[in-house]
Order: C-alpha cells, then sequence, then structure tokens
C-alpha cells in the first residue's frame, strides 16, 4: 500500500549575503512540518534552496573582484552548513545555476511564448535592485521601494511580458472558491484588494541590462527575469520537463508553500497565474507567515540589525533555538525577537518544566528501586485517570493544530501535558510513599506513569526538536523503534511494566539571566560588527539628463501645512491638509520616522501640485511633498529659504 504524499516548500533564499535567525524562522517551520508528516507516515518531499541570478549578485560579486559563480558558491556552502547544525531535514536543495533548473525554465519561458502569453515590448518604469521588483509610480512611497525603503532606478529596455492581465478573473475565482488557497485570511485579503481588483499589468519577465541569469533561448540578448526563474523551481526540482518526471507526478501539486509576507504576492498572483498558462495544477496552499521584528522593525542584512543564527546555536543548542523560534510566535504573526524572551524560555520551558520533569522521573526511579528498575506489579491512584484524559484531549489538539500550521500552539497543547505531569508529581508525593514498604506498588504505578508520560511527551517533541527525544529515551530505558512511534501515544500503558531508568546529562542546565545576557548581547554585537563591512552597500541611482522642458513639465508651488495627523496602522505615513494659495490639497508622506504632526504643522513646504492623484492605504493623496534625503535615508522636508505667501510658484 502507498504512502500519502506530503510537498512542502520554503523559499530559495538570496545568496547576496549570510541569512539571518528569519530565515532559519521560515526552514525550520517547514523541517517540523516535515519531520510531523514523517512521523504520521507520509512520503515527504521537502524542499528548499537558494535564488541565484539577478543584477544585485552581479553587483555583489563585482565588488568582492569574483565572478557571481564563485560569490554565490561561497555562501551556499554556508547556508548548507547552516542547515546542517540547525537539524534541518531537507529532502532537496535547489539552485538557480542547476543545469537542470536552467532547462526547465527556457522551456516554460519558451511554452508560454507560444502560446502567446509572452511578447516583446519595452519597459519602461521603476526598478529596485534589492529586491529585484519593478514598479509603477504611483506604487513607490516618497519615490522609495514600498518594500525595502531604498533607492529605485529608471529603467528603459527592450524586455518580454507576460499576460498577467488575462488571469485576473481566474485569479479572483480560484482564490474566493477556495478559501485555503491563501493563509491567513488576513493575507489574502490584501490580495484581492490592494491588488487583483484594482487590476493587474502585465509583468516584465527579462531583463537586458544585466547578463547574470538564464539566457532566454531564442533571443540570446535577453535574460529570464528573477521572480519566473525563481518560482518555476518548485516544479523543475520534481523533475517537470524533463525526461524524467517520476516526482512531479507523484508530489505536485505541493500541499504548501511557506513564505514570508513580503513575497506572497509573488506566490500567489505571479506563481498561479505562470501554472494556469502552463494548465498546470496550482499549490494547495501559500502560508505567508511574519516577520522576526527586532527593535520595532524587520530584521534586514542592509540594516545590519541581524541575529546570526549560529552564534544562538553553538551556545544553546539547535533544538533550543527551534523551540524558541516556533513556540515563542504566533505562526502567520510578527513576533519580537529578544535575546531576554530566548533566554526566558530555555529556563522557564525546557530546564524548569521538560528538563526537571525528566530528571526528576529518572532519579526518583533509580533512588527508590533497585538498580533503577521498576517491578512487575504496578497500583494506579485517584489522580490517574484525569491524566489520562488530559494526555487524551491535547494529543487531539496537537494534531488538529499542525494541520494548520499553527506551531505554537501545538508546543503549548504539548506544555499542558508537561506542567500537568509535574504537577502530578506534587499531588502523589512519590518521597512520601518510598517512606512505607506497604505502598511499594502504588509508588511504582506513580513512577510508571511519569515515565509514559515522558514517552509520549519525546514523541511529540520530535518534530520540534529532533535531538531531545533519544536524550529523553536513553534515560528511560527506550531506543527508537516500536515504542517511539506515533500511533503509540494514543494507547496509554504502551511503555513495558520493568521500566529501567539511568541518569543521563543535564539536557537544559538553567542559565544565570543577567550574566548570559551581557554575554550574549556581546557576542551578537561582534558577529554584525564583523559583518558590516560585506554588507551591501546600496549604488545611487543614475539620473538621465532632462531637458529645461521636461523640468518645466512639474509645477511646483510653496504651501502651509495646516493640519496633519498618523496614517492609523502605518508607521511612516502622516496624512496633511497643505494650503496651496485658494486651495487645500490633502497629502500623505512617508516622514513620521522624522516628524510629528504637531511639528509639522505650521511648515512652510514646496509641493508638487500637477502629480496625478493616487490612494495610499486607502487614503488620497494630492501632490507630494519634497524632501531631501541623506547616504541613510533620513528626511527633511524642503520649503523655502525666505519668506514666501503660500501658493507661490517654485522656478
Amino acid at each position: 500500500m502507498s504512502k500519502p504524499t506530503f510537498y512542502i516548500t520554503t523559499p530559495i533564499y538570496y545568496p547576496s549575503n549570510k541569512l539571518h535567525i528569519g530565515h532559519s524562522y521560515t526552514t525550520v517551520a517547514a523541517d517540523a512540518m516535515s519531520r510531523y508528516k514523517r512521523l504520521r507516515g507520509y512520503d515527504v518531499m521537502f524542499l528548499t534552496g537558494t535564488d541565484e541570478h539577478g543584477q544585485k549578485i552581479e553587483r555583489r560579486a563585482a565588488e568582492e573582484g569574483v565572478t557571481p559563480q564563485a560569490f554565490v558558491d561561497n555562501i551556499v556552502d554556508w547556508i548548507k552548513d547552516l542547515w546542517k547544525t540547525m537539524d534541518i531535514s531537507y529532502d532537496k536543495f535547489i539552485r538557480t545555476t542547476d543545469e537542470d533548473h536552467k532547462v526547465t525554465v527556457q522551456k516554460i519561458f519558451k511554452a508560454l511564448y507560444d502560446k502567446g502569453d509572452i511578447y516583446k515590448s519595452e519597459y519602461e518604469g521603476m526598478y529596485c535592485t534589492p529586491c529585484e521588483t519593478f514598479f509603477t509610480e504611483h506604487q513607490l512611497v516618497d519615490g522609495k521601494c514600498p518594500d525595502c525603503g531604498r533607492p529605485v532606478e529608471k529603467v528603459k529596455e527592450e524586455s518580454y511580458f507576460f499576460k498577467l492581465s488575462k488571469y485576473q478573473d481566474r485569479l479572483i475565482k480560484h482564490i474566493e472558491d477556495h478559501p485555503e488557497f491563501i493563509q491567513p485570511q488576513t493575507r489574502q485579503n490584501e490580495m484581492l484588494n490592494n491588488f487583483l481588483r484594482p487590476g493587474l499589468e502585465d509583468l516584465c519577465v527579462s531583463r537586458t541590462s544585466f547578463k547574470w541569469g538564464i539566457p532566454v533561448e531564442f533571443d540570446t540578448n535577453h535574460v529570464v527575469y528573477v521572480w519566473l526563474d525563481a518560482l518555476s523551481n518548485y516544479i523543475s526540482a520534481l523533475g517537470y520537463g524533463s525526461d524524467n518526471q517520476e516526482l512531479y507526478n507523484k508530489f505536485w501539486p505541493a500541499d504548501v508553500h511557506l513564505v514570508g509576507k513580503e513575497i506572497i504576492r509573488f506566490h500567489t498572483i505571479i506563481w498561479p497565474a505562470i501554472l494556469m498558462a502552463l494548465d498546470l495544477p496550482l499549490p494547495k496552499q501559500v502560508f505567508g507567515h511574519g516577520w522576526l521584528v527586532i527593535d520595532g522593525g524587520k530584521m534586514s542584512k542592509s540594516k545590519g540589525n541581524v541575529v546570526d543564527p549560529s552564534v544562538l546555536v553553538n551556545r544553546y543548542g539547535s533544538d533550543a533555538i527551534r523551540y524558541f523560534l516556533l513556540r515563542e510566535i504566533a505562526f502567520g504573526q510578527d513576533g519580537n525577537f529578544t535575546n531576554e524572551a530566548l533566554i526566558s524560555r530555555i529556563n522557564s520551558d525546557l530546564a524548569n518544566d521538560l528538563g526537571n520533569l525528566t530528571s526528576r522521573t529518572v532519579a526518583m526511579i533509580e533512588k527508590y528501586f533497585e538498580g533503577g528498575v521498576l517491578p512487575e506489579v504496578h497500583e494506579g491512584n485517584e489522580f490517574d485517570a484525569d491524566v489520562q484524559q488530559i494526555i487524551t484531549e491535547q494529543i487531539a489538539k496537537m494534531e488538529a493544530n499542525m494541520e494548520k500550521l499553527f506551531f505554537n500552539n501545538a508546543l503549548e497543547d504539548i506544555w499542558v501535558i508537561i506542567r500537568r505531569f509535574n504537577k502530578y508529581i506534587d499531588e502523589t508525593m512519590p518521597w512520601v510513599l518510598a517512606k512505607d514498604e506497604t505502598n511499594k506498588a502504588k509508588l511504582a504505578g506513580v513512577l510508571y506513569t511519569l515515565a509514559e508520560g515522558l514517552r509520549i511527551v519525546s514523541i511529540m517533541i520530535e518534530p520540534f526538536m529532533p535531538r531531545t527525544p533519544e536524550l529523553i529515551w536513553e534515560q528511560i530505558g527506550l531506543t527508537r523503534g516500536e515504542l517511539t512511534a506515533w500511533d503509540t501515544i494514543h494507547t496509554w500503558g504502551t511503555m513495558p511494566n520493568t521500566v529501567h531508568a539511568k541518569k543521563g546529562t543535564n539536557m537544559f542546565p538553567r542559565i544565570d539571566k543577567e550574566k548570559e545576557l551581557a554575554e550574549l548581547e556581546a557576542a551578537m554585537k561582534a558577529t554584525q560588527a564583523a559583518a558590516a563591512p560585506q554588507e551591501e552597500k546600496p549604488t545611487k541611482p543614475k539620473k538621465e539628463e532632462i531637458t529645461i522642458d521636461d523640468f518645466g513639465k512639474v509645477e511646483l508651488k510653496v504651501g502651509e501645512v495646516i493640519e496633519c495627523e498618523r496614517v492609523p496602522k502605518a508607521d511612516k505615513l502622516l496624512v496633511s491638509k497643505i494650503k496651496i494659495g485658494d486651495e487645500v490639497r490633502q497629502i500623505v508622506s512617508g516622514i513620521a520616522k522624522y516628524y510629528t504632526p504637531e511639528e509639522f504643522v505650521g511648515r512652510k513646504v514646496v509641493v508638487v501640485t500637477n502629480l496625478k492623484p493616487v490612494k495610499l492605504r486607502g487614503i488620497l493623496s494630492e501632490g507630494m511633498v519634497l524632501c531631501a534625503s541623506d547616504d541613510e535615508g533620513n528626511l527633511v522636508a524642503v520649503g523655502p529659504l525666505g519668506e514666501m505667501v503660500d501658493g507661490a510658484e517654485v522656478k
């Protein structure tokens, strides 16, 4: 009888520099789900890898004085070592520089071209090199990339376009008919309301201004745009389009693509449209998780606020870091990373709860029974039924939460059991029972219940903490086999009566919090400082020369800010009422970091008054406030140097 299949993917990471703990978050989640499904009897394909083409890689390699291939090879080796350190059990690691991937992408491009869904034209617009993304003028925020906030470049070049707009209605219908397709629900609403229903534009899918990419087979002046290249990995890794499509036929469509929320648009709009054009099934689900936030902002290699996962793993072990990532944050929401929260979780959940339960149970069996072996005869007590009922209930809850990718809830379900067993020790008081020889069978029953509980817990935590179960098994006389299979957690009393306990090493030593915080902070700062010289330095875009006639098309006027307030749920945006002569304009500006509403009111500013109105966060903006920006991206609103009435034209 063939096993059911399960195909899960992470994004393929961009190796412009070493990865940080945020990347580990996605990969650990995918690994936990993969391990869980294997334990449940599934034939799993877990795919991860690297997205190695594009202009940014080409530029970074040039800065380092090496070829793009040599540049990415070095970082990919580091990434693979990191995944090994974190016990990531991927089944395949794909690189977009793999030859079979290149061939598949060329076949996909040609198939779409032959179908008429790809056509040649000319692209003129704004391009963010760090994000490898094109934007229209109205999508920019204060003239900068809406995703990363960095400068964009004006690009004009011959390109091939994919007819993305052709699939707009089909995409809307698919999402509406399959509410499970985009998760969590908030991401689905965002895709429908912000992108699909307002209307899609055709997508630029080739570039001619750089060479580091997969050549378009029938027009080698062009390389395939990085998103079509990268997204195709999910089927090229399975052999789609090759002479051997066995894996594709077995595992596609994917059960779930795990992605960060910043790239969910590509995975729920562009990728499904490409699959529709190829007449291929769509993935069953795309889950856009939140960010690990540090100091109030997203971790970013360019900001230098990243946390190196290898530093943490070397100090606390991979299981502790894996547990923290999946327990601390609700998967799908943003979560704050702090050293203090990490150490608190290790001390509270791992040392006090799980570690203490294991060490107390083993120590009491060794102390109260000769050779650390329980007798065959046990006697129950009045607390056993409640314990067993809680275990049954929590197992069902844990399994249901895993199917929904609610990892933190699943771990809480397990910890309800662990805490119940610690309470059980206090209720039954084995140290009191041990004083009376007539209570020997009752004492054996208590310690058997604890050992059986440890067996069940050890199996349940294995997807999250793959090293810890065997450390527990060694102490309660088990090895991997029939007694540690997943299905056995549903049957109480699977453990042999004659439990053989043997004290092992302390799995999670308690940490001196104040001392450790100081040392950890120093270690992380040293790592960040060492990495700083290698960080990408954004290149300033070159502006093309314009004529006086071009400049004359821009209407600039002096305005006075008469009202100002913050835009709800938008940290960067202020909405201002600006008096310009006889009229008042409403303008949204990304300057909330530099001005409070109170500071901005009364200020004279220069406004672009003939800019086409747009909506930002649903608020109409009728122009743009000019700002000066330094190399760090700090902004200052531009105003007249001398006294000037509002409405005066700037020439």
